[in-house]
């Protein structure tokens, strides 16, 4: 919000809907490094420092993938992102990393970590931004892929597939789902994955 308003802005508000609360504070305890600061039945609030956030879930037994893409914390170097996912491995989460990746139009170094109900939340720097549209690549955004929740039980995640891979990862076609097979019944996420568990496509 503008600074010139005389509104005295306290912090943002991000509200989303679990289908298990418990399973779901457990996850975002591990994640922001702080216990909730309420607790009530189907429900709970993080008072984020930093960044300023109110964080809180709300238990429904009909959550589905919704409009959300993914969530994100900016940080101001490399350093910050490596130095996040050393704290989220140290507390049984499982990163992904994405390093000199295109981006939503920019270049950026990244992890990345699923909740239990497969919406994905990263951290970032950015290295160089307002990329032209041939150069970019938008927001991380492909193929559905399977992810690993706190548990290492697999998830579905929605709309990502490690976001946007890059390096040798891009080049061999990986999107970062070898480390599992598809649900049975469901097709592979990529050739890679296919290859890996020798699946027919």
């Amino acid at each position: 919000m503008a600074n010139d308003t005389g509104i005295q802005t306290l912090k943002a508000h991000l509200a989303i809907n679990v289908r298990d609360v418990a399973r779901s504070i457990e996850f975002y305890g591990k994640m922001f490094g702080i216990e909730p600061a309420k607790v009530r039945t189907g429900y709970a609030k993080f008072d984020v420092e930093k960044p300023p956030l109110n964080f809180t879930l709300n238990e429904r037994a009909d959550v589905q993938p919704g409009a959300i893409s993914h969530l994100g914390i900016q940080v101001a170097s490399t350093g910050d992102v490596l130095a996040l996912r050393e704290r989220w491995q140290e507390v049984g989460l499982l990163p992904r990393d994405e390093m000199q990746t295109s981006c939503c139009y920019a270049v950026q170094d990244k992890a990345w970590v699923s909740d239990p109900d497969g919406n994905e939340w990263e951290v970032f720097v950015v290295l160089e931004d307002n990329l032209p549209e041939t150069g970019g690549g938008s927001c991380c955004t492909t193929n559905e892929g399977i992810r690993l929740d706190a548990t290492g039980a697999e998830s579905q995640a929605a709309g990502s597939c490690a976001a946007s891979p890059s390096g040798a990862a891009a080049a061999s076609g990986s999107c970062g789902c070898e480390a599992a097979p598809p649900p049975a019944g469901q097709a592979p996420c990529c050739d890679t994955q296919a290859a890996k568990f020798n699946i027919s496509q």
